[in-house]
């Protein structure tokens, strides 16, 4: 059985880091040639290419992207050790997962969960827009996307969306603005109060647009924000009730800061983690979405 060859690997690896042949080969000092027939020689004994040339420039592959995290693990072992002859340290898996920017950080937190504490895991966790995250997902940058907005999947796009937790909505109001209002229903209480709503565009924004049209009645809306983080603060400085899961505001509501006012029949938030189709996924992605219920569903 052939060995890896770790010289074909550190010229891989060089190369990698650098994006550009032709400066990793005047950095160390080969010509432009031989450094490409080194790689080939790689190439040939992974049985992959790493490699792929997109006009004048070199991208990775999902194989090579594979390659150069063995490589950083292999060569920053070797490092270690020749810095202190007595540990080289543990091999480190990573996870990089987007979240979108108005996602629950609980949310996020309660699905990282599992590997937050591993010591052998380092999780990069990227916030950004949807267009963005996407765009890295499709690079092979990202092994995963958090967000609560399902994106359409097409044959130019080959994401697979994961239904991983799902969450009931409800009113969320401070002590102080509930606490004379006895037990009286959603209308009751929507009419006097005013309300924190998600924006227009939000799927519970549109669920609670049709929840109070059925009830006839028309609620103040005291702001309408795209940010749940943001509604979470709204709430707790009282401006009005907010329109939210409960996963967003449970450290207050197990504190008493906030109180739930009313549960809102039949308006959910769905959280998903979108993937694509790799010939390599990452383990740890596959043990976090095998994972039953990963937020219970009352979120507290």
């Amino acid at each position: 059985m052939k060995t890896l060859n770790y010289n074909h690997l550190r010229y891989f690896w060089a190369v990698a880091h650098d994006g550009n042949l032709t400066r990793t080969a005047g950095r160390l000092n080969i010509t432009q040639s031989a450094l490409s027939v080194q790689i080939r020689k790689l190439e040939d004994r992974l049985g992959h290419a790493l490699f792929e040339r997109r006009g004048r420039q070199l991208h990775l592959t999902e194989a090579g992207r594979i390659a150069l995290d063995h490589a950083d693990q292999i060569f920053a072992a070797g490092e270690e050790l020749i810095g202190t002859l007595s540990d080289a340290g543990r091999t480190r898996n990573v996870l990089r997962v987007g979240a979108l920017s108005t996602l629950s950080r609980n949310f996020q937190i309660d699905f990282l969960r599992p590997v937050l504490r591993r010591s052998d895991v380092e999780v990069v966790l990227r916030s950004a827009g949807a267009t963005e995250l996407m765009s890295a997902l499709e690079t092979l940058s990202l092994d995963a996307v958090l967000t609560n907005q399902a994106p359409m999947r097409d044959a130019l796009t080959p994401c697979v969306v994961h239904r991983v937790a799902e969450q009931p909505i409800s009113l969320i109001g401070t002590p102080a603005r509930l606490a004379d209002v006895g037990n009286v229903g959603i209308a009751a209480l929507l009419a006097a109060h005013p309300v924190v709503l998600p924006t227009q565009h939000s799927i519970i924004r549109s669920g609670f647009d049709a929840l109070t049209g059925q009830l006839g009645i028309r609620p103040e809306v005291a702001a309408e924000v795209d940010d749940m983080a943001l509604m979470r603060l709204l709430a707790l400085e009282d401006v009005g009730l907010a329109v939210l899961p409960q996963i967003v505001v449970k450290d207050e509501l197990a504190s008493g800061l906030l109180v739930r006012a009313a549960h809102l029949p039949d308006i959910v938030e769905t959280f998903y983690a979108v993937t694509i189709e790799r010939r390599f996924p990452n383990p740890l992605l596959g043990m976090l979405l095998n994972r039953k219920n990963a937020v219970e569903a009352d979120g507290v």
